[in-house]
């Protein structure tokens, strides 16, 4: 780590036939631009995704033009949303643990880095906040008793610790838990209420969004907020 807060690591891009909006991955965004993140984002490595506790949140990055000048755009930096997962090869592989690296989209990439580079560059990291246009999006997923939201579009610090429902004919919050990326679950029959959550990001800032999901929602469904996390 550097003394001013940036954390060195190395990156490189992926999807380079992909169209950005088919890069949702681990987390399980289906698509970043309909999640409110845009073209700039970047899967990360396991020290990094920490089992999906990371999706939603916002690293600046920068790449380090004094170690490699002929690939780095010299002061340049992006700011990425994290949607996805690199997995570790067991070969040696720069996602492997213990190891930070970005494999970034190819928009985001060629903010830093010069095209005609295919390889690794080195970088440095921090983490910022998200800066959203918006509120927050709670997509319905599951079916039957089973109930599933992943949230988007979420500001601040953008990584989600935890989520809690409360349906319009119940006064108790009911916890969620993680499903997978930032797909929480929860069991009980919440069909025809109104449903309201109560989210707490992992910077411990918390906001509760009353009434968000009207009692005509169904499974497939997405709902924003009015508020959001500054």
């Amino acid at each position: 780590m550097c003394s001013s807060g940036w954390v060195r690591a190395h990156a490189t891009f992926y999807g380079v036939n992909d169209s950005p909006a088919s890069l949702g991955g681990a987390c399980g965004y289906d698509n970043p631009f309909h999640a409110g993140f845009g073209a700039h984002t970047a899967a990360l490595s396991g020290a990094l995704f920490r089992s999906g506790e990371s999706c939603g949140a916002c690293y600046q990055v920068r790449c380090d033009y004094w170690a490699d000048a002929k690939w780095c755009l010299r002061g340049a930096a992006v700011t990425v949303t994290a949607t996805n997962f690199c997995p570790s090869n067991n070969n040696g592989g720069w996602c492997n643990l213990p190891r930070h690296h970005f494999d970034m989209s190819m928009p985001a990439f060629f903010r830093i880095a010069r095209r005609g580079n295919e390889g690794i560059v080195p970088v440095f990291y921090r983490r910022v906040g998200c800066k959203r246009r918006g509120g927050v999006r709670f997509t319905m997923r599951g079916q039957g008793n089973f109930n599933m939201v992943i949230l988007s579009n979420v500001g601040g610090g953008g990584a989600v610790r935890a989520v809690a429902v409360r349906g319009s004919k119940g006064k108790t919050w009911l916890q969620m838990t993680r499903n997978w990326g930032a797909n929480w679950q929860s069991s009980g029959d919440l069909r025809g209420q109104r449903l309201s959550f109560r989210v707490t990001l992992l910077d411990r800032k918390r906001m509760t969004f009353l009434n968000v999901v009207p009692s005509s929602w169904w499974f497939g469904q997405t709902f924003t907020s009015r508020g959001q996390f500054l």
